[in-house]
């Protein structure tokens, strides 16, 4: 079945149909900046603008920033805190799936991607704006764990090791690592997974800092779907016609 994938980040708001049984993008994917201010109104209009290029009329599935409960936005760590308390369905329609952002990617990552196949526990964090992440147990979804929140050395830990904090510090990519890998081995000690995936935007350049990083006998490794992950899963929910 192909459903619309919408993917809500911090910097830019993509969307592309999807064939949800093979977890390929039907058609080129469009990405549009987010507005700054990121209101709920501006970036649903962005979305309109998505829906409308593909002249799209079928399931949709909107992917937020934040934890999401009952299709309620509960949290904006980094778009308008606007956005808290708002009901999906009065913003994008009656009938859209809205899930978190990380926790679309990991389910299209587990079901399509480096998780297919994956027992125990499985962890999959996202680095870009900010760190996104969704845990699995035996393929099923923990949902909204938003693990970029943990604080490491007293801040919290996407302020210091997200894709966004590694631009703004000017880190190189040696530094950088060493930040992902203090980060990766304090998740590895509260949740002992048996595979680490890494995905977000920066997972396109996994090459340049994914060998620096050490976790011992757990594995860690790139995304496959990268940075389609999120539009994967977002049209994943609107055929299930519900958040994953």
């Amino acid at each position: 079945m192909e459903a619309l994938g919408i993917d809500i980040g911090g910097s830019g708001v993509k969307g592309a149909p999807v064939n949800t049984e093979t977890g390929e993008l039907t058609r080129e994917r469009l990405r549009i900046p987010t507005p700054q201010p990121s209101s709920p109104a501006a970036v649903a209009d962005t979305v309109r603008q998505i829906v409308r290029h593909f002249s799209w009329t079928g399931p949709i599935g909107v992917t937020f920033p934040g934890v999401v409960l009952d299709g309620v936005i509960r949290t904006a760590a980094n778009v308008d805190r606007s956005w808290i308390g708002v009901k999906g369905a009065d913003l994008f329609g009656e009938g859209v799936a809205v899930l978190n952002d990380a926790d679309a990617a990991g389910v299209a990552e587990v079901a399509f991607g480096a998780g297919r196949g994956r027992t125990g526990v499985v962890l999959m964090l996202t680095f870009g704006t900010g760190i996104g992440s969704a845990l699995f147990l035996d393929g099923r979804l923990v949902p909204n764990t938003e693990f970029g929140h943990i604080e490491i050395r007293g801040k919290e830990a996407e302020h210091r090791a997200s894709d966004h904090a590694r631009e703004a510090h000017d880190l190189s990519w040696e530094e950088w690592a060493e930040r992902v890998e203090e980060y990766l081995r304090h998740m590895r000690d509260l949740l002992s997974p048996s595979l680490v995936i890494v995905g977000g935007g920066v997972s396109k350049k996994a090459d340049r800092f994914l060998p620096l990083v050490n976790l011992g006998d757990t594995p860690v490794v790139p995304a496959e779907l990268l940075n389609q992950a999120g539009i994967v899963g977002a049209a994943m929910a609107a055929v299930r016609g519900r958040a994953v």
